[in-house]
């Protein structure tokens, strides 16, 4: 997948790399600095400071200094849940009309798409998710593969691929019991082995979940069978939690309980569970996550789609719950989602006082990289890992310590991600990847679609 390889990273021993900007964002906590550099060593970030002060301190030092001009740099965006896999549906045009949440399960992302991905398909997709990502600025990501009949090697032939690319991810295989009891065990141990095999790999960018799917297609013994493996390993676990109303409703049927209550009951529940979607989940379920240290991912536009609703996360972060963002495999463009992060709770709360374009920035790169479990990434800080995009801001009007968020979140977009570099390693630059073969990967991309919507 590689054209010429990632440029020289700019943590070779004895070297430090210096980049200076005009804008310089660390954190939210930090706020927007003028005239600010950041100073990389081995893969991390060393110094974060004034201009001046950052070059007189490297200065004696063999040091190779970029100017990115009037660029703002700015942590690289963590996507906490992500399906690669589903570009593959991205325009697709099947036989059946989904009247319902589970009728576009069953009827159609099961059989159509899910079900008929092979490791062909796996490779194809994540290299063409990849480079979407790297356009979109982001850095870090979660991936959740489904594909029953895919396994064994499913994710091993993914992480190739994302490693090539120099992106930082969490891969998982999404284990279920819907497809008969050998795939429900396959589905573990293609977790297990891969947050094993992941552990070993030279380059540090790749790391392994054990994900279950829901209530409705995990028995409670299984959910614990995959809880306590994964604690046996030091993993998170994740889970697509009340994505719609159907869970909740087919739990309380089935167990007298709502989802939450289930997993809690069951010892589930604990700070190393990453819960994505939670729309349909009650003030009391809630709260029971935010006791037991559950951190969350957000998928605003994704939950759209499918007709879900949307999640009650003003009341998430109120309680102190970690929010990420995720695209869900969905829209691919981070800025889309971000600004549908930061809209649709103002309309559905009918106050344009929540979610700030601050909290938006905050829970898509701080946030999430809490919510993935990576506690050196998401923010710009001495020891931090060097993930960050330095964008353009040739916006017709000025940048501002007030509105910096609302012009990242709001008027920017891929079209002004200038450089993304990850463990100090540059993916791209002036919009042109440096570690994939785009139109490469877009031509093969097609032609897998081409042949794989003939039913």
């Amino acid at each position: 997948m590689g054209e010429t390889g990632p440029e020289k990273k700019a943590n070779s021993r004895g070297k430090t790399t210096v980049l200076t900007a005009k804008w310089v964002l660390p954190s939210v906590k930090e706020g927007l600095k003028e005239d600010w550099a950041v100073a990389i060593e081995g893969g991390k970030i060393s110094e974060v400071g004034p201009k001046e002060r950052v070059l007189g301190r490297y200065g004696a030092k063999e040091a190779t200094v970029e100017d990115l001009g009037e660029r703002l740099i700015v942590p690289g965006f963590v996507n906490t849940h992500n399906h690669m896999y589903g570009v593959l549906s991205h325009g697709i045009t099947v036989p059946v009309s989904p009247t319902g949440f589970m009728s576009f399960l069953e009827d159609f992302w099961w059989p159509y798409v899910e079900d008929r991905l092979n490791h062909d398909l796996v490779k194809t997709t994540t290299a063409l998710a990849c480079s979407e990502m790297i356009k979109s600025g982001v850095t870090a990501f979660s991936d959740i593969l489904e594909a029953p009949y895919a396994i064994p090697g499913a994710l091993i032939a993914e992480a190739e691929v994302v490693e090539s690319a120099g992106l930082r991810g969490i891969l998982a295989f999404e284990a279920t019991e819907r497809a008969g009891e050998k795939i429900a065990t396959l589905g573990i141990e293609e977790n297990e082995g891969f947050i094993r095999w992941s552990r070993e790999r030279p380059s540090g960018l790749l790391g392994g979940m054990m994900c279950v799917h829901t209530t409705f297609t995990c028995s409670p013994s299984y959910l614990r069978r995959s809880k306590e493996r994964a604690q046996l390993l030091g993993a998170m676990s994740e889970m697509h939690l009340s994505e719609s109303k159907f869970e909740p409703e087919i739990c309380k049927s089935r167990y007298g309980k709502l989802p939450v209550e289930l997993y809690q009951e069951i010892g589930f529940l604990d700070g190393d569970v990453l819960a994505s979607q939670c729309v349909k989940v009650t003030d009391e379920e809630i709260d029971t996550l935010a006791e037991a240290g559950v951190k969350i991912s957000h998928m605003p536009l994704s939950n759209c789609e499918v007709g879900g609703g949307i999640a009650p996360v003003v009341s998430m972060l109120e309680r102190g719950l970690t929010v990420g963002i995720g695209t869900d495999g969905y829209i691919t463009d981070f800025f889309q989602v971000m600004r549908g992060a930061f809209l649709i709770h103002k309309a559905a709360q009918e106050s344009p006082q929540v979610m700030p374009a601050r909290t938006v920035f905050d829970m898509a790169t701080r946030q999430g990289a809490l919510a993935m479990g990576l506690k050196d990434v998401g923010v710009l800080a001495p020891g931090y890992r060097a993930d960050l995009v330095a964008l353009k801001t040739d916006l017709p009007t000025p940048i501002t310590q007030e509105n910096v968020y609302d012009q990242i979140v709001l008027f920017l977009g891929p079209q002004d991600v200038d450089l993304v570099m990850v463990e100090g390693n540059v993916l791209a630059r002036g919009g042109r990847l440096l570690t994939l073969d785009e139109e490469g990967i877009k031509a093969k991309m097609r032609e897998a679609a081409r042949r794989f919507w003939k039913f």
